[in-house]
């Protein structure tokens, strides 16, 4: 079986974002400003577009979104205890 790369920029960009939000409290969201740069605005846009926040600039993690980030948490956890 031949390896494949898993990640790319893009999805690098995304996994930055969730990890952003704060599950203590889904009452904040985030927002992407324009002085965020393309790949933040871009990352966001593709997190709203697979469903994961509520607003193509941020927002708030829709229900895929909160499941999407508690296991991105997990990861970074295990990774970084």
């Amino acid at each position: 079986m031949q390896k494949t790369e898993r990640f790319d920029g893009h999805d690098l960009e995304e996994l930055k974002l969730l990890a952003l939000f704060n599950l203590e409290s889904m009452q904040e969201g985030l927002q992407v400003h324009h002085n965020a740069g393309e790949e933040a605005m871009a990352a966001m846009t593709r997190l709203h577009a697979k469903g994961l926040v509520t607003e193509a600039d941020g927002g708030y993690l829709t229900d895929l979104g909160v499941t999407a980030a508690e296991h991105l948490q997990a990861v970074l956890t295990i990774l970084h205890p």
